[in-house]
């Protein structure tokens, strides 16, 4: 990653400037459904930024659906094919990215009938959830979180990365999920995940966030 100049902030600040940044978001394709992406690894935490923007954004009259990346992991017996640390699986194969282009992005093209599944698969207990559809009101928002969200070329008309420093990534990590890591090493070099995305937050300091709204 380049140098980028970074602006501290309170993460209740961070969620209204981008919940007013969204509120005039349109679809890049001419569809009535914005989609935004809240790309980081889990221990970065970008859902819980992405449901402090939804709230954000309920307070000022807009719909938001926020819908985590998790809910849309393949079964057990495809994610585990090659072994229970496989990086290169997790990397290329545990996330289930056409059931999100069919249930999640598909019914958010123009045309679209904004019926959203809001998840798919319950990884806990490795069956289906029977999530019941839900509706997205025409200009409502899709808020997608999860990891390496930025290398599927999903239709995103913004997009926020929350980054950790390796350092930061590795203490924040369970130590049962570093395995992982090496799969974000991979993701910085082929994706460039924080100079590609629209904004970039930087989260080392969980309390104290930095981001480059000042200058994106």
């Amino acid at each position: 990653m380049g140098r980028v100049r970074l602006e501290a902030i309170t993460w209740e600040r961070l969620g209204d400037l981008l919940a007013d940044r969204l509120t005039d978001l349109e679809p890049a394709d001419g569809g009535a459904w914005p989609r935004v992406a809240f790309d980081g690894a889990p221990a970065a935490r970008p859902g819980d930024l992405a449901r402090r923007v939804a709230e954000a954004l309920r307070v000022r009259g807009r719909s938001a659906l926020v819908v985590g990346a998790e809910g849309f992991l393949r079964p057990a017996s495809l994610r585990f094919e090659y072994g229970h640390r496989d990086v290169d699986a997790y990397y290329d194969g545990w996330f289930d990215t056409g059931a999100l282009w069919r249930e999640v992005f598909g019914p958010l093209d123009p045309g679209g009938t904004g019926r959203v599944l809001p998840d798919l698969w319950d990884p806990a207990t490795d069956r289906a959830t029977r999530s019941e559809y839900v509706r997205l009101p025409p200009w409502g928002l899709l808020l997608l979180h999860g990891p390496l969200l930025l290398r599927h070329w999903f239709p995103f008309d913004l997009s926020v990365h929350v980054r950790l420093s390796p350092g930061a990534l590795l203490r924040r990590t369970p130590e049962d999920e570093q395995w992982t890591l090496p799969a974000y090493e991979r993701y910085e070099k082929e994706t460039d995940p924080a100079g590609t995305a629209d904004v970039l937050v930087r989260a080392d300091d969980p309390r104290h966030p930095a981001w480059n709204g000042a200058t994106a």
